[in-house]
C-alpha cells in the first residue's frame, strides 16, 4: 500500500495561443476546472494508472471547491484522511494552457498549509510514503521521519523546487525531481550527471521531458527514453510519473521497469486536458508498452546519455 501526503487543489485553467509575458495581457478560449493539486494527482496516479492500493493524508477547507476534489479521489480508489479547516479556503491553481500544451501555474494553497505532523495516519501495511512540497516543510520532514523509524521507503517529489534542509534529504530513500527542480536541490548549474554527483540520496530518478528520464540507483545509472506522443497538456505529467513509479516499486518491480512504467503513464497524461483528469487506466499504460518494445533502442539512449552529461 502507498501513503500520499500532500496537496489538493481545484485546477483553473484558461486555454491561450501562449502563456503571457510579464506585464502581457492575453485573451484566452475555453474555461474549465478540474481537480489537481500535485499531492491528490500522484495519489490518482498511484491507484489508477498505478493499481495499488492507495490512502492519501489531505487537507481541505469546508466550501464548495472540496466537493470535485473528494469525488475525484474516491472516483480512483483513494482511501482519504482528510483534515478540514474551516478557516481556510480549499488550495485553488491558475493556470495558463498554451496551445503548443505548455503551462503557467500560480498556486494559493489554502487548506493546505493546515497539515501537521500530529496528521499522519498509522503506517501499518505501508510500503511507501510519497511526499511533495506544497505542504509545509516541517511537516514534509517529520512525516518522513515517522516514515523512516517505521521501516517505509520514502520517496519525495521535490516539487515545487526549494533548497531542502540536509535533515530532510537524509530521510529520503527516493528523489523525484524535473532538470530544473535538479538544479535547485542540489545547488549545482552543470549538467544532469554533475547534478547527481552532488546529492547523496541513495535514488534520484529526473524526469527529461521529451527525453524521457534517468536514475541513479544501487550506483548505477539507469536511462529510460520517451515515448513518441503528441502533446495536448502536459499539467499533472510530472505527477502522473511519480504516481506510477511509485506503484510499479511497489508492486516489486526493479527500477528499470518501474522506470519505463513511469514513463509510459506521463506521456499518456500529457495526451489529455487536466490534471487529474488526464492519468491513464493501467491497461493503457501497459498497452503503451507492449507497442513500443523497442523504444530503448541504442539511438535513443546514446542521445540521452549526450543530454545527461554521461559519459561511457
Amino acid at each position: 500500500m502507498i501513503l500520499v501526503a500532500g496537496s489538493a487543489n481545484l485546477d483553473f485553467v484558461v486555454r491561450a495561443d501562449h502563456i503571457p509575458r510579464p506585464g502581457e495581457t492575453v485573451l484566452g478560449r475555453d474555461f474549465q476546472t478540474f481537480p489537481g493539486g500535485k499531492g491528490a494527482n500522484q495519489a490518482v496516479a498511484c491507484a489508477r494508472a498505478g493499481g495499488v492500493p492507495t490512502q492519501m493524508l489531505l487537507a481541505l477547507g469546508n466550501d464548495a471547491f472540496a466537493t470535485p476534489l473528494e469525488s475525484s479521489l474516491q472516483g480512483a480508489g483513494v482511501q482519504m484522511h482528510i483534515v478540514r479547516d474551516a478557516g481556510q479556503a480549499t488550495g485553488t491553481a491558475f493556470i495558463c494552457l498554451s496551445k503548443a500544451g505548455e503551462n503557467a501555474i500560480t498556486v494559493a494553497p489554502g487548506a493546505n498549509s493546515s497539515l501537521r505532523a500530529q496528521h499522519l495516519p498509522a503506517l501499518a501495511g505501508v510500503s511507501h510514503l510519497l511526499l511533495q512540497l506544497e505542504i509545509p516543510l516541517d511537516s514534509v520532514t517529520a512525516y518522513a521521519a515517522a516514515a523512516r523509524a517505521a521501516g517505509v521507503q520514502v520517496v519525495l517529489n521535490a516539487a515545487p523546487a526549494r533548497v531542502l534542509p540536509p535533515e530532510l534529504l537524509a530521510l529520503v530513500d527516493i528523489l523525484l525531481v524535473n532538470e530544473g527542480e535538479l538544479a535547485v536541490v542540489s545547488q549545482c548549474e552543470g549538467s544532469v550527471a554533475e547534478c547527481l554527483e552532488r546529492l547523496q540520496v541513495p535514488t534520484v530518478v529526473v524526469t527529461l521531458g521529451a527525453h524521457g528520464c534517468c536514475a541513479r540507483h544501487g550506483g548505477q545509472i539507469h536511462l529510460q527514453a520517451a515515448y513518441a506522443i503528441q502533446p495536448v497538456d502536459t499539467t499533472g505529467a510530472g505527477d502522473t510519473f511519480c504516481g506510477a513509479l511509485g506503484a510499479a516499486l511497489s508492486r516489486g518491480h526493479g527500477m528499470a521497469e518501474a522506470l519505463r512504467y513511469a514513463c509510459a503513464a506521463g506521456a499518456l497524461a500529457c495526451t489529455r486536458l487536466g490534471a487529474q483528469s488526464s492519468i491513464p487506466q493501467a491497461a493503457d499504460v501497459l498497452a503503451l508498452i507492449s507497442q513500443s518494445a523497442d523504444i530503448n533502442h541504442a539511438g535513443a539512449l546514446a542521445a540521452l546519455r549526450a543530454h545527461c552529461g554521461l559519459h561511457e
